[in-house]
């Protein structure tokens, strides 16, 4: 029988631009965070895993980085263990905490999330996604991705925009998408029109601009049909989460955990493209709702890694959700945005509350556990008793390479 797991505290930074502070900085603040709001002390955190994939691009930090990030709050001598997973490096950080608890190894642990991801530098923080795929077949996977909207015409006048080989990649995606199930440009701007509202009620979120929906259609072409308001940004910032088992729950009696139903990693397959149904996302999805015994229709709310908006809309499918192919009617008739029947993204999502890759997976959690003890203000869904969190990163084939599923109950 697995042992049972706890949130026991969580902290965040804003996300933003922080030339002006370390990695250093970010970290000791989104953890002291975690560990007022678990009601514990550093001295009460018996492991650590620490999650991050930029610094040995951008600053030439390549090895040893949560030993020297830690040694701030006084976290030496513990095990740690750096973790790097791609855009899911945060989630796998929280997973590897579970199952270290789970084997009885320490009754409290910490997963904490950190990246740097503006430079001065520019080139530096464009190198940050260069191995986001195989770098031995780049060239041969491009090809691959991009055929899978090849016969989609792109609208006169719409043929050129910012040069960005992941929105690219989501570019094609998006298209496929719409040749097989109607999808329209419209409603991927709802999405993005939602987020951008959403992020409006966060103070943590980079952006917090309203943009319409005619707004977002007219912005800045990414990569057709992806406009700017469409797209995640980079990112700069930190979130933390304490973890305990059942057991050391009684040493904190101040605190507000939160059961973890299950957490399920997976990596991508060499599935078809049109095999929607074993998209890894999907795969992973049906595991960890299983695993927590519950259904899609259980849950309240939502945080998806909408690294673009086509990703909510084909992740909201992969969740079960809706049919697959109805993602994007899902978004436009609203059932989506806080009030709607699934509230997905209330945080603003990547492409509004940012990016910082090995942050953006404890990110979700931390919005989760907000919305789960009813303290996330103007943007609290209502009656929010079951939250999910999906965490994707890096592609393999047509599918994200590495997969998160994290499903959390409430007190």
């Amino acid at each position: 029988m697995k042992q049972d797991v706890f949130i026991l505290g969580v902290g965040m930074t804003r996300f933003g631009r922080w030339l002006d502070r370390s990695l250093k900085s970010l970290v000791v603040e989104a953890v002291t965070q975690a560990l007022q709001d678990a009601h514990c002390q550093a001295g009460d955190i018996e492991a650590a895993y620490f999650s991050n994939t930029t610094q040995s691009i951008v600053e030439g930090q390549h090895l040893i980085r949560g030993q020297i990030a830690l040694r701030g709050l006084g976290l030496e001598g513990i095990p740690i263990s750096n973790v790097e997973n791609a855009c899911a490096s945060g989630s796998t950080a929280i997973y590897q905490a579970i199952n270290h608890l789970r084997a009885g190894v320490s009754e409290v642990v910490l997963a904490v999330g950190a990246e740097k991801m503006y430079h001065a530098d520019r080139a530096r923080s464009v190198a940050i996604f260069d191995g986001g795929w195989d770098v031995h077949e780049s060239e041969v996977v491009a090809r691959r991705l991009s055929s899978i909207g090849a016969d989609v015409p792109t609208p006169l006048g719409r043929g050129s925009g910012v040069a960005s080989p992941f929105m690219e990649l989501y570019a094609s995606l998006a298209k496929g998408h719409m040749r097989k199930y109607g999808t329209t440009e419209r409603q991927l701007a709802a999405v993005a029109s939602k987020n951008h509202h959403h992020s409006t009620l966060n103070p943590l979120s980079q952006y917090q601009n309203e943009v319409s929906i005619d707004g977002v259609l007219a912005a800045k072409l990414i990569a057709w049909p992806l406009t700017l308001p469409m797209c995640s940004p980079i990112s700069d910032g930190a979130a933390a989460a304490i973890l305990c088992t059942r057991d050391a729950l009684a040493r904190f009696e101040d605190a507000r955990p939160l059961p973890i139903l299950s957490c399920v990693l997976a990596s991508g397959s060499s599935r078809e493209w049109a095999d929607s149904e074993n998209h890894v996302c999907r795969r992973a999805a049906k595991k960890a709702y299983d695993e927590a015994g519950i259904d899609p229709k259980d849950i309240s709310v939502a945080e998806l890694h909408d690294a673009s908006a086509f990703a909510e809309i084909v992740q909201v499918e992969n969740l079960g959700f809706c049919e697959i192919g109805q993602g994007g009617w899902l978004a436009e008739r609203g059932e989506t945005a806080l009030g709607g029947r699934i509230p997905v993204n209330p945080s603003g999502g990547l492409e509004s509350k940012g990016h910082p890759i090995g942050a953006t997976g404890l990110g979700q959690v931390y919005e989760l556990a907000q919305q789960l003890r009813g303290r996330a203000g103007p943007r609290q869904a209502e009656n929010a008793r079951l939250a999910i969190a999906e965490n994707g990163g890096g592609f393999i084939g047509v599918e994200e390479a590495a997969a998160v599923i994290t499903i959390l109950g409430s007190h």
